[in-house]
Parts: C-alpha cells; sequence; structure tokens
C-alpha cells in the first residue's frame, strides 16, 4: 500500500461523530527511575527515584488503588472491573526501567506499559539536549521486559514531532514501529504513544489506520478519546499530596469534558 493510500485510509478511518461519552481513566506518565541528587541533573524532569517511585506506588496501594497497564485497563474497563485501577505508563524505553522500575513494579503487584523505540534500541536518548544521556533498552532488554509480563507499546522509531512528518514518514513511524516491535516480541503492540505528546486529527487518524487499539497523549484536549489518552506526568516532587491534588485535577477535568469510550 502507497503513502498516499495509507494516509487517504487513516483520514477514512477517522472517528465520525462523538458517539458514546465515557470519563477518561486515570493515566500516570512516568519515564526514567534512577538516582540523582541535583535537579540540575533533570532539565526535562523525566527522573524519578527508586525511593520516589516507591512512595508512589505506596500511596496508590494505601488508597485501595493498582497500577496496571493500559492495555489491562482497557480491558478491565470493558468488563466493568476498573473501578480500582489506575494506568502505568514508562516513555522511551529506558534501561533503568529493568534494573529499578521493574522488581518495585512487580513487588506491588502492579504491571505497566513500556512505549518504546525500537529504531534507537541500545543507544540514548539524542533528542534531549540538554541530556543527561540515558542509555535506552536494548533489544534483548525490550524481550526482558515483555517476558516479565509488561506491556510494551510503540513510541515511534525515533522520537520525532510526528505531526510535522510527511505522510510517507508518518506512516514508517506508525507502521514500521509496530511491525518491528512484533518481530522482536512476538506480539503486535496494541498501544501507541505519541512522541512528545503532540498529535492532531491527521496523525491520530493515521494511527487507528496502522491498527493500534489505543494512544497516549499528554494534554489532547478536544481530540481526547480512544486515539489520544489524557495522561498524568509524575515527578520527583510528587508525594502523597500532589498526587492526591493531580487525581483531584484529573477527575475535575473529567467531569467538565467527557471523552470517548
Amino acid at each position: 500500500m502507497s503513502a498516499e493510500t495509507d494516509t487517504e485510509a487513516a483520514r477514512r478511518a477517522a472517528p465520525a461523530g462523538p458517539g458514546r461519552r465515557r470519563p477518561a481513566p486515570w493515566v500516570l506518565m512516568y519515564h526514567s527511575v534512577a538516582e540523582f541528587t541535583d535537579p540540575a541533573e533533570d532539565p526535562y524532569g523525566i527522573t524519578v527515584t527508586p525511593q520516589a517511585l516507591e512512595t508512589q506506588l505506596q500511596w496508590l496501594r494505601a488508597r485501595g488503588l493498582r497500577g496496571v497497564s493500559v492495555g489491562e485497563l482497557r480491558r478491565a474497563r470493558a468488563a466493568g472491573r476498573a473501578d480500582r485501577l489506575v494506568g502505568l505508563t514508562f516513555d522511551d524505553g529506558y534501561a533503568d526501567f529493568l534494573t529499578h522500575a521493574l522488581p518495585l513494579l512487580q513487588g506491588y503487584g502492579c504491571s505497566a506499559t513500556l512505549f518504546v523505540l525500537p529504531g534507537r534500541l541500545g543507544v540514548d536518548n539524542v533528542w534531549d539536549p540538554l541530556g543527561p544521556r540515558k542509555a535506552l533498552l536494548t533489544a534483548e532488554g525490550v524481550r526482558e521486559v515483555a517476558a516479565a509480563g509488561q506491556e510494551i507499546g510503540s513510541h515511534g522509531l525515533v522520537h520525532q514531532h510526528l505531526t510535522a512528518c510527511p505522510d510517507d514518514v508518518l506512516a514508517q513511524e506508525l507502521r514500521g514501529s509496530r511491525e518491528l516491535l512484533h518481530e522482536l516480541t512476538g506480539t503486535l503492540p496494541e498501544g501507541f504513544c505519541y512522541p512528545y505528546g503532540t498529535v492532531d486529527r491527521r496523525v491520530l487518524a493515521a494511527t487507528r489506520a496502522a491498527g493500534y487499539s489505543y494512544a497516549c497523549a499528554i494534554a489532547p484536549g478536544r481530540l481526547a478519546g480512544t486515539y489520544a489518552l489524557p495522561r498524568t506526568h509524575v515527578s520527583q516532587a510528587d508525594g502523597p499530596l500532589r498526587l492526591r491534588a493531580k487525581q483531584l485535577r484529573h477527575r475535575a477535568r473529567q467531569l467538565r469534558a467527557a471523552v470517548l469510550p
């Protein structure tokens, strides 16, 4: 299928109307889990320490909540069993997920979705010019995470602003990354995560047409829905009080603007 035909198919696959509306699930967004002491070492605010992550998982448990992958969350919602579940996502596929995040998730009976970049396996986060440089999982590391029961999703091939990509590059980022992850893990990924959180109607429609079941954004506004799930960024500073405030903010936003199921 040509890139032009892909684009036409994507546009035909775009949602045609508002449909039945439901509140969006609460999905938390993480990136790297690593030790650091100086905020200047983390200019983009993408790192939480293992101690902070454990405190956040303890907070969920204390409130009767459990963190799960987005795929598991969606299946539970479809079955009417998601009241006490929160989505956990980790963007970029950092190597420290395997060493620091995974043991904590397993210890607290949680799962998560790890969005990886199959075009950058085993290298680092070159897209963050201010650093710090962080190693990304190798192919073997991704397989190990999948074997541990975590969901692997696509973050595109190389972390590009998809809204600025021409149609042929967009098709490679969506379809190409999905096929590479299928080859790597033996499973076609259900989920996609927009690099930088940015999405427009063209990209959303192309994501749906590429075969994904859902996609995660950050603050998609009117595009919010199955293919642009809003997420709450979690930082090193988010202790119990801040997490509660973010939970209440999410609920308030859902009361103001319902999203597609």
